[in-house]
Order: C-alpha cells, then structure tokens, then sequence
C-alpha cells in the first residue's frame, strides 16, 4: 500500500461536500418535483390533442403551495432535520479522519514499515466507511430520497385531490402550473383556492 498524502484529506473533503451539495439539491428541487411532472404532463397532453385553447383551464403556483400548506411546511422542516443528523454523523466520522491523518503525518517518521501500513489501512477504511455513509443518504434512491418520497406522497395525493375539488366545481378541463406558464390571466389561478381546501382538511 502506498504512503498516505494529501490526496486523501481531499478525497474526504470531496466526499462531504457531496453530501452538502445533495442537500440543498434535495431541498430546493425534490420536494415541487412532484408538481411540476404531475401537472406539465396534463398540460402538454392537452396541448399535443389541440384541445386546449377551446376548454376553460386555470393554474396553480406550486411554490405558493408549499409556502402556505401548513402540513407541507412541517414535512419539510421534518426531512431538513433528519438530513441535519446524517450530515452531523458525516461530520463527526470526517472528523475523526482528519485526526487519524493529522496523527499519522505527526508520527509517521518515527513509524516502522508495519505500523505505516497498519495505519494506513485503518485511515483507508474509515474513508471507505465514510463514502459509504454519504453514498446510502445522498445518492440517487438513497435513505434521503427515500425519506424525502414517504413523507411527500400522503401530501402529494391530497393537494392533486383539492385541486381535482377545485377543478370540478369550477367546472375547468385543465389546470396548469404556473412554473410551465409564459403568461396566464391572474383570475385563472386557483392557488389560493386549493390552500384553503388543504387548510380545511375537506
């Protein structure tokens, strides 16, 4: 095994910021996803049918939604601190790898061939454990995605239902979002309709 060197303090310090960058990924894109596929769908369906410009439509500001949906916000305020300790658990084992290294560099002149090794073996297995660690919670289908869909899912149904409520008292074929709207009418949004339906518990 070769002598440990700064590339892997690096390789550590990219290994957490992984973890940093897919939170704030998380957290500013995975919770409106379930908007914006769900109701662009409806509206590019209905525009490839050349239907639309002849029935009533109406839309929705998903971001407004999640900001005034009360049962959203706590979902939300939930994931950041379940995040918040898998990041804390990653800090403390990176932590713990930089004061193996740090030791290691202090003592490696007066270390014997064995003990060199022995040690590197040790640091190398704690930045396995480490990239595992941030691996299982950030990565694609991983622990934070997973968490992420559990608690969004109940959510997700009840706001397609309110706006469902809305659409059919209203008697609208469509209901866009607004993040796929270049312009729309201000008394074709629902938004604050839908909130009150979700507030209500209807």
């Amino acid at each position: 095994m070769r002598n440990l060197d700064g590339d892997r303090i690096s390789k550590s310090d990219r290994v957490f910021k992984i973890m940093k960058l897919s939170k704030s990924q998380i957290k500013e894109k995975k919770m409106s996803r379930f908007f914006t596929v769900f109701i662009l769908s409806i509206g590019i369906l209905a525009l490839l049918s050349g239907t639309v410009l002849a029935q009533k439509a109406a839309f929705i500001d998903s971001e407004k939604i999640q900001a005034n949906y009360k049962e959203w916000v706590k979902a939300q305020e939930q994931f950041n601190t379940e995040f918040k300790a898998w990041e804390d658990e990653a800090a403390q084992m990176e932590q713990d790898l930089r004061q193996l290294y740090d030791e290691y560099e202090r003592q490696k002149l007066i270390l014997s061939a064995d003990n060199k090794l022995e040690r590197e073996a040790i640091i190398g297995a704690k930045e396995q454990a480490l990239a595992s660690f941030t691996r299982d919670i950030s990565s694609p289908g991983g622990k934070a995605e997973k968490r992420m869909n559990t608690l969004v899912k109940p959510l997700y149904e009840k706001i397609t239902a309110a706006i469902e409520t809305v659409a059919i008292e209203e008697d609208y074929d469509f209901v866009f979002n607004s993040a796929g709207l270049a312009y729309a009418k201000k008394d074709l949004d629902i938004t604050d309709k839908v909130i009150e339906i979700l507030e209500s518990g209807e």
